[in-house]
Protein backbone atom coordinates (compact mmCIF):
# COMPACT_ATOMS: atom_id res chain seq x y z
CA UNK A 1 0.00 0.00 0.00
CA UNK A 2 1.36 3.30 -0.63
CA UNK A 3 2.51 5.46 2.51
CA UNK A 4 -0.40 7.10 3.61
CA UNK A 5 1.23 9.91 4.49
CA UNK A 6 1.82 10.88 1.06
CA UNK A 7 -1.34 9.43 -0.84
CA UNK A 8 -5.15 9.01 0.12
CA UNK A 9 -6.66 5.49 -0.21
CA UNK A 10 -10.32 5.53 -1.90
CA UNK A 11 -10.89 1.80 -1.94
CA UNK A 12 -12.43 -1.18 -2.01
CA UNK A 13 -14.01 -0.67 -5.15
CA UNK A 14 -15.85 -3.40 -6.48
CA UNK A 15 -13.18 -5.04 -9.53
CA UNK A 16 -16.30 -4.54 -11.85
CA UNK A 17 -16.44 -0.96 -11.28
CA UNK A 18 -12.43 -0.52 -12.10
CA UNK A 19 -13.52 -2.25 -15.47
CA UNK A 20 -15.98 -0.68 -16.24
CA UNK A 21 -13.81 1.90 -16.07
CA UNK A 22 -10.86 1.24 -17.29
CA UNK A 23 -11.80 -1.63 -19.65
CA UNK A 24 -11.38 -5.22 -19.40
CA UNK A 25 -13.50 -8.75 -19.29
CA UNK A 26 -13.06 -11.13 -16.31
CA UNK A 27 -12.11 -14.05 -17.63
CA UNK A 28 -13.94 -17.17 -16.85
CA UNK A 29 -14.16 -18.37 -13.16
CA UNK A 30 -13.38 -15.10 -11.84
CA UNK A 31 -14.74 -12.92 -9.37
CA UNK A 32 -16.50 -9.60 -10.96
CA UNK A 33 -17.24 -8.44 -7.14
CA UNK A 34 -13.63 -9.10 -5.62
CA UNK A 35 -12.94 -5.95 -3.37
CA UNK A 36 -10.14 -4.03 -4.90
CA UNK A 37 -8.01 -1.95 -1.92
CA UNK A 38 -4.85 -1.38 -3.96
CA UNK A 39 -2.71 -1.27 -7.47
CA UNK A 40 0.29 -3.20 -6.63
CA UNK A 41 3.44 -4.90 -9.13
CA UNK A 42 2.87 -8.68 -9.28
CA UNK A 43 5.17 -9.11 -6.77
CA UNK A 44 3.97 -6.37 -4.18
CA UNK A 45 0.50 -7.09 -4.75
CA UNK A 46 -1.92 -9.13 -1.97
CA UNK A 47 -5.28 -10.35 -2.08
CA UNK A 48 -6.92 -7.20 -1.74
CA UNK A 49 -4.74 -5.62 -4.93
CA UNK A 50 -5.02 -5.62 -8.48
CA UNK A 51 -1.53 -5.66 -10.19
CA UNK A 52 -0.81 -6.32 -13.96
CA UNK A 53 2.07 -8.49 -16.55
CA UNK A 54 3.08 -6.06 -19.17
CA UNK A 55 5.57 -8.07 -20.32
CA UNK A 56 6.40 -11.82 -20.99
CA UNK A 57 9.65 -12.25 -18.87
CA UNK A 58 7.70 -11.48 -15.64
CA UNK A 59 5.84 -14.97 -16.18
CA UNK A 60 7.60 -16.26 -13.51
CA UNK A 61 6.43 -13.44 -11.26
CA UNK A 62 2.72 -13.93 -12.60
CA UNK A 63 2.75 -17.47 -11.53
CA UNK A 64 3.78 -17.04 -8.15
CA UNK A 65 1.62 -13.67 -7.51
CA UNK A 66 -0.73 -13.14 -4.53
CA UNK A 67 -2.54 -10.98 -6.00
CA UNK A 68 -6.39 -11.10 -6.16
CA UNK A 69 -6.84 -9.78 -9.54
CA UNK A 70 -4.67 -9.65 -12.67
CA UNK A 71 -4.72 -7.13 -16.15
CA UNK A 72 -3.65 -9.75 -18.55
CA UNK A 73 -3.55 -9.92 -22.21
CA UNK A 74 -5.60 -13.10 -23.18
CA UNK A 75 -2.25 -15.21 -24.33
CA UNK A 76 -1.23 -15.88 -20.63
CA UNK A 77 -4.47 -16.46 -19.41
CA UNK A 78 -3.07 -20.05 -18.43
CA UNK A 79 -0.36 -18.46 -16.58
CA UNK A 80 -2.92 -16.92 -14.14
CA UNK A 81 -1.97 -19.33 -10.45
CA UNK A 82 -5.11 -20.66 -8.93
CA UNK A 83 -6.89 -17.91 -6.66
CA UNK A 84 -6.43 -14.78 -8.83
CA UNK A 85 -8.85 -13.57 -10.85
CA UNK A 86 -7.74 -12.51 -14.51
CA UNK A 87 -8.75 -9.78 -16.21
CA UNK A 88 -8.64 -9.77 -19.85
CA UNK A 89 -7.13 -6.25 -21.28
CA UNK A 90 -6.11 -5.43 -24.65
CA UNK A 91 -2.99 -2.89 -23.15
CA UNK A 92 -2.76 -4.63 -19.36
CA UNK A 93 -0.18 -1.77 -18.29
CA UNK A 94 -2.41 1.05 -19.40
CA UNK A 95 -5.75 -0.61 -17.62
CA UNK A 96 -3.65 -0.93 -14.51
CA UNK A 97 -2.34 2.41 -14.62
CA UNK A 98 -6.41 3.93 -14.82
CA UNK A 99 -6.93 1.59 -11.92
CA UNK A 100 -4.10 2.39 -9.97
CA UNK A 101 -5.42 6.09 -10.22
CA UNK A 102 -9.26 5.33 -9.52
CA UNK A 103 -7.48 3.65 -5.80
CA UNK A 104 -4.89 6.04 -5.27
CA UNK A 105 -4.38 9.99 -5.29
CA UNK A 106 -1.57 12.12 -3.89
CA UNK A 107 -2.28 14.34 -0.96
CA UNK A 108 -3.05 17.86 -1.77
CA UNK A 109 -3.10 21.33 0.16
CA UNK A 110 -6.26 22.39 1.28
CA UNK A 111 -8.57 25.24 0.31
CA UNK A 112 -8.60 28.11 2.15
CA UNK A 113 -5.73 26.74 4.38
CA UNK A 114 -2.74 29.41 5.54
CA UNK A 115 0.42 28.95 3.74
CA UNK A 116 1.90 26.98 6.65
CA UNK A 117 -0.96 24.28 7.92
CA UNK A 118 -2.11 24.39 11.39
CA UNK A 119 -1.78 20.79 11.71
CA UNK A 120 2.41 20.89 10.30
CA UNK A 121 4.49 19.91 13.67
CA UNK A 122 7.48 22.35 13.86
CA UNK A 123 10.33 22.01 16.34
CA UNK A 124 12.36 25.27 17.98
CA UNK A 125 14.81 27.24 16.13
CA UNK A 126 13.57 26.66 12.53
CA UNK A 127 14.26 29.50 10.24
CA UNK A 128 10.77 30.28 7.51
CA UNK A 129 11.35 32.91 5.06
CA UNK A 130 8.55 34.73 3.43
CA UNK A 131 7.01 32.75 0.68
CA UNK A 132 7.64 29.31 2.20
CA UNK A 133 4.63 26.58 2.20
CA UNK A 134 4.21 23.80 4.23
CA UNK A 135 1.40 21.41 4.00
CA UNK A 136 -0.50 19.71 6.43
CA UNK A 137 1.34 16.83 8.76
CA UNK A 138 4.47 17.81 7.48
CA UNK A 139 7.34 17.58 10.56
CA UNK A 140 10.57 20.28 10.22
CA UNK A 141 13.75 19.39 12.40
CA UNK A 142 14.95 21.98 15.10
CA UNK A 143 17.55 24.14 13.42
CA UNK A 144 16.37 23.46 9.84
CA UNK A 145 15.88 26.71 7.96
CA UNK A 146 13.87 27.04 5.12
CA UNK A 147 14.57 29.73 1.98
CA UNK A 148 11.77 32.15 0.59
CA UNK A 149 9.10 30.44 -1.85
CA UNK A 150 10.16 26.83 -0.83
CA UNK A 151 7.43 24.36 -0.62
CA UNK A 152 7.51 21.01 1.73
CA UNK A 153 4.77 18.59 1.04
CA UNK A 154 2.23 17.16 2.75
CA UNK A 155 3.31 14.54 5.08
CA UNK A 156 6.87 15.42 4.69
CA UNK A 157 9.33 14.95 7.50
CA UNK A 158 12.32 17.44 7.28
CA UNK A 159 15.05 16.65 9.90
CA UNK A 160 17.57 18.37 12.10
CA UNK A 161 20.18 21.23 10.83
CA UNK A 162 18.85 21.38 7.07
CA UNK A 163 18.79 23.91 4.58
CA UNK A 164 15.51 23.93 2.03
CA UNK A 165 16.79 26.63 -0.48
CA UNK A 166 14.57 29.03 -1.98
CA UNK A 167 11.88 27.93 -4.96
CA UNK A 168 12.87 24.66 -3.94
CA UNK A 169 10.68 21.69 -3.50
CA UNK A 170 10.32 18.92 -1.14
CA UNK A 171 7.23 16.62 -1.83
CA UNK A 172 6.36 12.56 -1.19
CA UNK A 173 9.95 12.76 0.87
CA UNK A 174 11.58 11.96 4.16
CA UNK A 175 14.63 13.82 4.49
CA UNK A 176 17.77 13.62 7.59
CA UNK A 177 19.46 15.70 9.71
CA UNK A 178 22.07 18.04 7.83
CA UNK A 179 20.78 17.76 4.50
CA UNK A 180 21.42 20.66 1.85
CA UNK A 181 18.76 20.92 -1.17
CA UNK A 182 19.98 23.67 -2.98
CA UNK A 183 17.99 27.01 -4.60
CA UNK A 184 15.79 25.29 -7.05
CA UNK A 185 16.10 21.44 -6.72
CA UNK A 186 13.27 19.36 -6.91
CA UNK A 187 12.39 16.44 -4.95
CA UNK A 188 9.61 14.02 -5.24
CA UNK A 189 7.92 15.01 -8.62
CA UNK A 190 6.58 11.73 -10.49
CA UNK A 191 9.20 9.45 -12.32
CA UNK A 192 8.96 9.13 -16.14
CA UNK A 193 6.76 5.97 -16.22
CA UNK A 194 4.17 6.33 -19.73
CA UNK A 195 2.76 3.46 -21.43
CA UNK A 196 1.00 3.11 -24.82
CA UNK A 197 -3.04 3.86 -24.28
CA UNK A 198 -5.89 3.34 -27.00
CA UNK A 199 -6.02 7.19 -27.30
CA UNK A 200 -1.98 7.78 -27.28
CA UNK A 201 0.54 7.74 -24.26
CA UNK A 202 -0.82 7.88 -20.55
CA UNK A 203 1.18 8.68 -17.63
CA UNK A 204 1.64 5.91 -15.01
CA UNK A 205 0.68 6.90 -11.59
CA UNK A 206 3.97 7.39 -9.70
CA UNK A 207 3.46 5.80 -6.13
CA UNK A 208 6.47 5.72 -3.95
CA UNK A 209 8.73 8.27 -2.02
CA UNK A 210 12.27 9.87 -1.88
CA UNK A 211 14.80 8.76 0.90
CA UNK A 212 17.21 11.40 1.28
CA UNK A 213 19.87 10.13 3.88
CA UNK A 214 21.87 12.24 6.73
CA UNK A 215 24.64 14.75 5.00
CA UNK A 216 23.20 14.12 1.36
CA UNK A 217 23.68 17.71 -0.42
CA UNK A 218 21.44 18.36 -3.39
CA UNK A 219 22.69 21.28 -5.56
CA UNK A 220 20.91 23.71 -7.44
CA UNK A 221 17.98 22.46 -9.84
CA UNK A 222 18.76 18.80 -9.26
CA UNK A 223 15.85 16.33 -9.81
CA UNK A 224 15.03 13.95 -7.73
CA UNK A 225 11.79 11.55 -9.03
CA UNK A 226 10.03 9.81 -6.52
CA UNK A 227 9.66 5.59 -7.12
CA UNK A 228 6.78 4.28 -9.16
CA UNK A 229 6.48 1.82 -6.51
CA UNK A 230 9.35 1.47 -4.78
CA UNK A 231 11.30 4.37 -2.98
CA UNK A 232 13.90 6.50 -4.88
CA UNK A 233 17.48 6.54 -2.09
CA UNK A 234 19.96 9.12 -1.69
CA UNK A 235 22.66 7.48 0.61
CA UNK A 236 24.54 8.70 3.61
CA UNK A 237 26.62 11.82 2.86
CA UNK A 238 26.27 11.57 -1.31
CA UNK A 239 26.38 14.68 -3.01
CA UNK A 240 25.37 15.98 -6.41
CA UNK A 241 26.17 18.49 -7.93
CA UNK A 242 23.86 21.14 -9.76
CA UNK A 243 21.39 20.08 -12.61
CA UNK A 244 21.77 16.28 -12.11
CA UNK A 245 18.69 13.99 -12.54
CA UNK A 246 17.80 10.86 -10.88
CA UNK A 247 15.37 8.70 -12.12
CA UNK A 248 12.50 7.07 -10.04
CA UNK A 249 13.39 3.49 -8.17
CA UNK A 250 17.13 4.60 -8.30
CA UNK A 251 19.35 3.57 -5.11
CA UNK A 252 22.58 5.69 -4.65
CA UNK A 253 24.66 4.50 -1.80
CA UNK A 254 26.67 6.25 0.36
CA UNK A 255 29.37 8.89 0.26
CA UNK A 256 29.17 9.11 -3.62
CA UNK A 257 29.92 12.46 -5.72
CA UNK A 258 27.53 13.20 -9.14
CA UNK A 259 29.17 16.25 -10.99
CA UNK A 260 26.48 18.11 -12.88
CA UNK A 261 24.44 16.99 -15.70
CA UNK A 262 25.08 13.63 -14.56
CA UNK A 263 21.48 11.73 -15.59
CA UNK A 264 20.53 8.09 -13.77
CA UNK A 265 17.48 6.55 -15.54
CA UNK A 266 15.49 4.76 -13.46
CA UNK A 267 15.74 1.44 -11.63
CA UNK A 268 19.78 2.24 -11.40
CA UNK A 269 21.56 0.85 -8.14
CA UNK A 270 24.54 2.56 -7.19
CA UNK A 271 27.27 1.49 -4.76
CA UNK A 272 28.77 3.11 -1.91
CA UNK A 273 32.21 5.31 -2.82
CA UNK A 274 31.14 5.91 -6.67
CA UNK A 275 32.21 9.09 -8.42
CA UNK A 276 31.36 10.28 -11.54
CA UNK A 277 32.11 12.78 -13.82
CA UNK A 278 30.15 15.79 -15.65
CA UNK A 279 27.38 14.44 -18.25
CA UNK A 280 27.48 10.47 -17.47
CA UNK A 281 24.61 9.56 -18.53
CA UNK A 282 23.22 5.65 -17.28
CA UNK A 283 20.32 3.54 -18.91
CA UNK A 284 17.76 2.20 -16.69
CA UNK A 285 18.23 -1.28 -14.86
CA UNK A 286 22.10 -0.77 -14.66
CA UNK A 287 24.25 -1.47 -11.48
CA UNK A 288 27.64 0.28 -10.79
CA UNK A 289 29.43 -1.52 -7.94
CA UNK A 290 30.84 -0.06 -4.90
CA UNK A 291 34.43 2.47 -5.63
CA UNK A 292 33.60 2.79 -9.40
CA UNK A 293 34.55 5.59 -11.91
CA UNK A 294 33.21 7.22 -14.65
CA UNK A 295 34.79 9.68 -16.75
CA UNK A 296 32.81 12.77 -17.84
CA UNK A 297 30.75 11.94 -20.55
CA UNK A 298 30.18 8.51 -20.45
CA UNK A 299 27.37 6.92 -21.50
CA UNK A 300 26.48 3.81 -19.40
CA UNK A 301 24.69 0.54 -20.48
CA UNK A 302 25.67 -2.33 -18.96
CA UNK A 303 26.45 -3.39 -15.19
CA UNK A 304 30.27 -1.55 -14.25
CA UNK A 305 31.97 -3.94 -11.34
CA UNK A 306 33.38 -2.63 -8.21
CA UNK A 307 36.25 -0.48 -8.04
CA UNK A 308 36.96 -0.51 -11.95
CA UNK A 309 37.46 2.97 -13.79
CA UNK A 310 35.45 3.32 -17.07
CA UNK A 311 34.46 6.19 -19.79
CA UNK A 312 33.56 6.22 -23.52
CA UNK A 313 30.63 6.21 -25.12
CA UNK A 314 29.73 3.40 -24.76
CA UNK A 315 31.26 3.11 -22.03
CA UNK A 316 34.32 0.82 -21.56
CA UNK A 317 37.11 -0.16 -18.86
CA UNK A 318 38.91 2.96 -19.11
CA UNK A 319 42.46 1.61 -20.21
CA UNK A 320 40.64 0.11 -23.60
CA UNK A 321 38.80 3.26 -24.15
CA UNK A 322 42.02 5.47 -24.35
CA UNK A 323 43.67 2.84 -26.31
CA UNK A 324 40.90 2.97 -28.92
CA UNK A 325 40.60 6.90 -29.18
CA UNK A 326 44.25 6.91 -29.46
CA UNK A 327 44.18 4.22 -32.40
CA UNK A 328 41.30 6.14 -34.16
CA UNK A 329 43.77 9.47 -33.58
CA UNK A 330 46.61 7.46 -35.34
CA UNK A 331 44.41 6.34 -38.16
CA UNK A 332 42.67 9.29 -39.01
CA UNK A 333 45.61 11.01 -39.18
CA UNK A 334 46.79 13.31 -42.17
CA UNK A 335 49.66 11.46 -44.28
CA UNK A 336 51.86 13.30 -46.61
CA UNK A 337 49.98 12.32 -49.88
CA UNK A 338 46.74 13.99 -47.88
CA UNK A 339 48.64 17.03 -47.60
CA UNK A 340 49.92 16.76 -50.93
Amino acid sequence: MPDPRFYLNKGPLPLADLIAAVGGEVAPGGRADLPVTGAAPLDRAGPDDIAFLGDRKYLPVLRETRAGAVFVSAAFLDDVPAGCTAVVAARPHAAWAGAAALLHSPRGYDPGAPAIHPTALIEEDVQIAPGVVIGPDARIGRGTRIDPNAVVGPGVAIGRDCIIGASASVLFALVGDRVQIYAGARVGEAGFGATGGDAGVIDVPQLGRVIIQDGVTLGANCCVDRGAWEDTVVGENSKLDNLTHVGHNTRIGRNCVLAAYTGLSGTVTVGDGVAMGGRVGIADHVDIGAGARLGAGSGVFRHIPAGETWGGFPAQPMKAWLRQTAWLARSTRPTKEDKA
